[in-house]
């Protein structure tokens, strides 16, 4: 699919979509919980169905409601022992989240995925599952996984500098099959608010984890309940970052549906908007960003590195250098998103230099017509889509559907806020 993009003003309300990350996250809880867990305002992106297709293999049963929302089923004990296959897709929190959980079975499970995935490092697995009592086989530290359990929790010290998903997937499932007290210690841990976002649902769902400063956790050991769980996903600011920088750069904008007090890590987009003296109005219900004269800015990005693609969109808005670190957190994204950054932007004209673990952007300069791609990955096509409504033509995006992954509406959003949007299948 392609699509073209021409220049534009935004305008009107849109309301942000369902967070992934929290979606993910509920996907795997109400998989363990010997209750129902009904979910209101389920997300429908790639990554959130490949979470639902998960628990199913696992042994939930889901069913949708008339109101939109999803019922899950979850398991009654530890489930059953036979063969089993788990399918990722390109989910990268999928492969991390639920290699863990699904382990507390004692079942054969195979773990697949598609696309980058498959040349994403799953190291981490070989190293640490063995220690845990699980057997694992992996493709030279690479997908596909075959694991045998039941995990056996035991206090551990892991290597956080990778991702933080992978200490997700370790406290629910240590907090699922924990018979007594356990620590798990971690070293040098990145992305601290994901899991914020991870202790905070955890918490909904009943089970009592205490954060030593992000040095260690300590799990106690969960008391089952059947009490149905009712949780609605909140609104996803990592989709809302780059309409609320379509706001700042072109036009005005207002985004709904975002919990301004949320975990999730790229609500830090405020702190950048603000630091670029944008226009912006920030309610409990609602969140307006205008489009005026942008000043650069200098932002560290290594906790939330997926704000990389939008603050390459704002910054190219900016008159002046802005300078975003965290760069070593790019490698191992859908892309190695600092090389396609780099590329795809010098593409329409905006200079990008990379230097250690900063990111050197130029902004002030004309962004230009032109054929870009996505690379596969969401995040680009979206970035390259705002990049576009200040540009002196149209610029075409190939490969366009990457935005599936994780925000499928994004392109009729778009339409809807305005701007002359083609799509080609």
């Amino acid at each position: 699919m392609k699509v073209i993009i021409k220049p534009g003003a935004v305008k009107g309300t849109i309301h942000a979509p369902a967070s992934k990350s929290a979606m993910q996250r509920a996907c795997a809880l109400a998989l363990l919980h010997e209750g129902k867990t009904s979910i209101t305002n389920p997300g429908i992106s790639n990554d959130d169905k490949a979470a639902l297709s998960i628990i199913t293999a696992l042994g939930a049963s889901v069913s949708a409601n008339v109101d939109g929302s999803l019922e899950v089923t979850g398991l009654n004990g530890s489930g059953d022992n036979t063969t089993k296959t788990i399918d990722c897709g390109e989910s990268g929190l999928s492969i991390r989240m639920f290699a863990p959980i699904a382990a507390l079975q004692d079942a054969s499970i195979t773990v697949t995925g598609s696309g980058s995935l498959l040349k994403r490092p799953m190291d981490f697995f070989d190293e640490v599952f063995p220690s845990l009592g699980i057997f694992i086989k992996s493709n030279n530290g690479h997908l596909p996984l075959e694991i045998k359990g039941p995990l056996k929790p035991a206090d551990i010290t892991i290597d956080g500098s990778l991702s933080s998903q992978f200490l997700t997937g370790l406290l629910i499932a240590f907090a699922k099959g924990a018979a007594k007290q356990v620590t798990i210690a971690v070293s040098n841990l990145k992305s601290r608010p994901y899991i914020d976002l991870t202790l905070q649902l955890m918490k909904y769902f009943g089970y009592k984890v205490q954060n030593n400063h992000y040095e260690s956790f300590t799990i106690e050991p969960a008391t089952a309940s059947p009490d149905p769980v009712k949780y609605t996903v909140e609104g996803d600011w990592s989709g809302a970052a780059f309409l609320l920088v379509a706001g700042a750069v072109s036009g005005s904008l207002t985004v709904k549906g975002l919990d301004v007090f949320s975990a999730q890590a790229d609500k830090a987009i405020l702190q950048v908007l603000m630091a670029a003296k944008a226009n912006i109005s920030i309610t409990p219900e609602e969140i307006t960003v205008s489009s005026k004269k942008l000043d650069p800015f200098h932002f560290n990005a290594t906790d939330c590195p997926d704000l990389f693609p939008p603050l390459v969109a704002l910054a190219a808005y900016c008159d002046g250098t802005s300078v975003i670190e965290g760069v070593s957190r790019l490698t191992h994204k859908e892309s190695n998103r600092a090389l396609t950054l780099q590329e795809e932007f010098g593409k329409i004209g905006i200079g990008i230099k990379l230097q250690d673990d900063l990111m050197i952007i130029e902004g002030g300069t004309p962004v230009n017509a032109a054929t870009v791609h996505s690379r596969h990955d969401h995040r680009i096509a979206m970035a390259l889509a705002v990049a576009a409504l200040r540009s002196n033509g149209a610029i075409e995006i190939e490969e366009a559907e990457a935005i599936n992954k994780s925000y499928p509406s994004f392109y009729e959003h778009f339409k809807m806020m305005g701007v002359d949007t083609t799509i080609f299948e």
